[in-house]
């Protein structure tokens, strides 16, 4: 599976400090049906976005656009617990409607460098 290495803090509803953990980082990506890793994606907030589904096909349509990569959210948290427990500990109980299979977080391109495997 292809991967990223967080290169700097991302973007993002979280604390700073929370944001700051994932810096230095490996964390699997997900390919598009093409083989892409980078994509241009909605994104919406973790704290502030929709939580039903009529409010997540809207944000499809509404969601600010970035370029960057998908991360399944249960890898990334489970690779965050390894080596940051509270930070890891913050994601589980501040946004609890992520920790399942399917959610991903996007992290800005910016922020991000491919690791060959």
């Amino acid at each position: 599976m292809a991967e990223v290495r967080i290169i700097a803090v991302p973007t993002g509803e979280a604390p700073p400090a929370v944001r700051a953990k994932w810096v230095g980082l490996c964390l699997p990506i997900r390919r598009t049906l093409l083989g892409r890793r980078r994509r241009r994606v909605r994104t919406i907030g973790v704290l502030t976005g929709p939580r039903t589904l009529t409010g997540l096909l809207r944000a499809l349509f509404q969601g600010e656009p970035i370029e960057g990569y998908a991360v399944p959210v249960l890898p990334a948290i489970a690779i965050l617990e390894l080596a940051h427990p509270e930070a890891a500990a913050w994601w589980r109980a501040n946004t609890p409607h992520l920790m399942r299979r399917g959610q991903h977080f996007v992290f800005s391109a910016e922020v991000c460098a491919e690791v060959e495997s």
